[in-house]
């Protein structure tokens, strides 16, 4: 491997960008898993007794006088989905002020990527649509990546993903997800309640204030955050935007005397409740389909739901690799000669996966037609499904090299804490390395002596 290849696409990431990767990355994985099990548990429970599922999907609950008496299915959606926007929106923080993103020059490629990435899965889905005479409403369903989803599918197969192609991954996640926020405030805002916005905003301006004061303590922000979020979804606005809006405030630049800055620290608490409760909680009430055979064979024959799994499919792997492509050749960025174009491929392809933001827009998208919304939810799971496949099959073909690149980037043979890799520039760890070597020299000369060899300037055969 390379000494330095920080210049190039794909090339390898700081120390401590890498560490606050691979721990997010952990948390996401486990994440996905429960993700997983949620939504197969919501397919058998909906094709076992689906009244059963239905009334508890649609059992309202919650204060009627606030505005806030909602199913369960929209608890979920509105609800737990604004912390995972929250936690969203501490990584795009992050992302800008100390991550991938925060170079202009560097954020271009992985940008370009994700926008291409966006857009080609809406081209599709509207030239489906429009060649077969359906609607045009669904066009941002299979816009959206779900990162959990997909690092859940990599646990499964046994891939582990060399740490650049990692972040990159993670990295084309947050972009997603910030646009997928933006078409969901732009596009799927009701009529505006101008009074609860102002509330709203008004509690986000008090949020920011008492950041900006050093004010700690969940019970001062919790209690504010959920006044927020009420407002906001009373005002029109999706919910979830609360969440985006109060992660985008926090602090993500450590300090003097700071090991993590505060967003880092939130985030880290509040992640394992996002991936491992929210996100699969609002799987189960959303997953739940019909998977009979005519309801598949409809997912092949319509153009809504066509255009869906094509656009997971096909529109993400082409979107993401041509833009990451075209990205890299008019800025002439060279790809870290450790990897290969295929594998830029494989994890476009396995961006197909588009489970947890496509349900919602496809919730929000189809709201007045409960039949179609069904129809475009078993589209989602289609779509992602046969993505999952091709970027397994994908991947595996490349496994061999994939552990070879971990085995290297994991490598301590000085046992101090720091991979080897990062210490090639430092004498220290070559004069520690030399030690260790000598040592290991000496214990084999005496372990050869032991065996019966001869010693140094004793008769040798010829």
């Amino acid at each position: 491997m390379s000494v330095s290849n920080d210049r190039k696409f794909l090339g390898r990431l700081s120390l401590p960008e890498r560490r606050y990767i691979a721990d997010a990355l952990r948390t996401e994985t486990v994440g996905g898993v429960l993700l997983l099990l949620a939504a197969v548990a919501a397919l058998v429970w909906a094709n076992t007794s689906g009244a059963g599922y239905e009334s508890v999907r649609d059992f309202h609950m919650g204060p009627a006088a606030l505005g806030l008496d909602l199913s369960i299915q929209h608890w979920a959606a509105d609800g737990l989905l604004a912390v995972f926007f929250f936690v969203a929106g501490i990584e795009l923080k992050r992302e800008l002020v100390a991550g991938e993103l925060r170079d202009p020059k560097a954020a271009m490629l992985p940008v370009v990527a994700a926008l291409c990435g966006m857009a080609a899965p809406a081209l599709v889905y509207t030239l489906v649509n429009t060649l077969g005479d359906g609607s045009l409403d669904g066009w941002a369903v299979p816009t959206a990546t779900d990162i959990a989803f997909a690092l859940a599918v990599l646990a499964v197969i046994g891939t582990s993903l060399p740490s650049a192609l990692r972040a990159f991954l993670l990295t084309l996640a947050v972009v997603d997800d910030l646009f997928a926020i933006l078409i969901i405030a732009v596009f799927f805002t009701s009529d505006l309640n101008f009074a609860a916005l102002g509330g709203a905003v008004a509690g986000l301006v008090v949020f920011w204030l008492l950041l900006r004061k050093g004010v700690r303590g969940w019970y001062v922000y919790v209690p504010l955050a959920l006044v927020v979020w009420g407002l906001m979804y009373n005002s029109g606005v999706h919910a979830t935007i609360a969440g985006v809006a109060m992660g985008l405030m926090l602090r993500c630049t450590t300090r003097e005397g700071e090991e993590h800055s505060p967003g880092e620290h939130i985030e880290h608490l509040v992640r394992p409740l996002s991936a491992g409760l929210a996100v699969p909680l609002f799987a189960l009430f959303s997953a739940g389909v019909s998977v009979s055979g005519g309801a598949i064979r409809e997912v092949f024959t319509q153009p809504v739901t066509l255009g869906v799994v094509l656009g997971l499919v096909v529109g993400k792997a082409i979107g993401i690799f041509g833009g990451t492509w075209l990205a890299a050749r008019f800025t002439r960025a060279e790809l870290n000669p450790d990897l290969a174009w295929p594998d830029v491929f494989a994890v476009a392809t396995l961006a197909g996966i588009g489970f947890t933001v496509s349900l919602l827009i496809g919730e929000l998208a189809f709201a007045g037609d409960a039949a179609l919304t069904e129809e475009v939810k078993a589209a989602v799971l289609t779509g992602s499904l046969v993505a999952a496949v091709l970027a397994s099959v994908l991947l595996k073909l490349r496994v061999r090299k994939y552990r070879a690149l971990c085995a290297d980037e994991e490598r301590d043979d000085d046992e101090d804490g720091i991979p080897d890799i990062y210490e090639q520039d430092d004498p220290e760890y070559h004069l520690r390395m030399a030690e260790i070597h000598e040592r290991k020299a000496a214990e084999h000369r005496e372990r050869a002596q032991l065996a019966g060899a001869p010693r140094d300037g004793a008769d040798r055969p010829a």
